[in-house]
């Protein structure tokens, strides 16, 4: 008996969905089990598995030296705690003026509908697409002449440039198809233009600001070039420009470690939204990108 066709390719997807996932998950998981090796298994041993797990390398994360200042003074041998802090607090202000400005700015151009609104779209679509290398040297130029270098504001500054334009194109896009009664009701029963947004606009909006958000997340998650040469002094650095002046060699595997637990609350983020940024995905592009 001949297998039926639609057996037969429901196979083939599941085989390919599988291929797929491996494919992503590999370099997390090799990553991963390099940071549990010792020197000698690392050398000597196995790639793809740990035959002993070893925390020596997080632990080493959180060391702590005598630093023999104005009497003496604790600190951490790699302010990895403190590069964390200064993480966080780059992200939520990067991510709260990134969201705040493409809202407004895509409502805007979808609704207001200003002269050649179709090609402000696009037009913000193609600068997204200009490499980063290329726009290196104007953002350091304007940091430098706003006195920002060394200094968290500058990606806190930057870090919106380059992720706005693609969230103004996919909040605008699904703004263009929102049907205006959903506003207009609210105009009835006496609501402000600003009240109709906040109470029902807004809400409605959900799932696509969770995905404007996660790719603004996943912006700024990658850079290491920008705070790499914004931030020189260690002790005002996050992750990325922390652990790219970090020796990397077969002997120390501190920087692997680092990488890996910098990782982990940026994928258990995307794991939570996972559903709710398909959702946002599908419905922007379904609604007139």
């Amino acid at each position: 008996m001949r297998p039926r066709p639609k057996v037969l390719r429901g196979a083939v997807h599941g085989l390919l969905l599988a291929l797929l996932v491996a494919y992503s998950i590999f370099p997390i998981y090799m990553i991963s089990v390099e940071s549990l090796k010792t020197v000698q298994e690392d050398e000597f041993g196995s790639p793809f598995y740990v035959h002993n797990l070893n925390f020596e390398w997080y632990d080493g994360l959180f060391d702590e030296e005598e630093w023999f200042v104005a009497g003496g003074q604790t600190r951490p041998t790699v302010p990895y705690l403190l590069w964390s802090a200064n993480t966080a607090l780059v992200f939520a202000a990067g991510l709260f003026i990134t969201l705040s400005s493409s809202l407004a700015a895509a409502y805007a151009l979808a609704r207001l509908r200003p002269p050649g609104w179709r090609w402000w779209r696009r037009a913000l679509l193609a600068t997204f697409l200009v490499p980063q290398t290329l726009l290196f040297l104007p953002l350091f130029e304007a940091v430098f002449r706003l006195h920002l270098d060394d200094n968290l504001a500058s990606l806190v500054l930057t870090y919106p440039m380059l992720a706005i334009p693609f969230c103004v194109w996919l909040l605008s896009a699904y703004f263009q198809k929102l049907a205006p009664e959903v506003e207009e009701s609210a105009y009835i029963e006496g609501a402000g233009r600003w009240t109709a947004f906040m109470r029902i606009v807004l809400p409605l909006t959900w799932p696509v600001l969770v995905a404007a958000g996660l790719f603004a997340l996943g912006v700024m998650s990658s850079d290491f070039m920008l705070a790499g040469v914004f931030l020189p002094n260690q002790w005002h650095q996050t992750i990325a420009a922390g652990l790219s002046t970090m020796d990397v060699s077969m002997e120390d595997l501190s920087v692997v470690a680092g990488v890996n637990a910098a990782s982990l609350p940026m994928m258990l983020i995307a794991a939570l939204f996972a559903r709710t940024y398909t959702r946002g995905l599908t419905a922007a592009m379904l609604e007139g990108a």
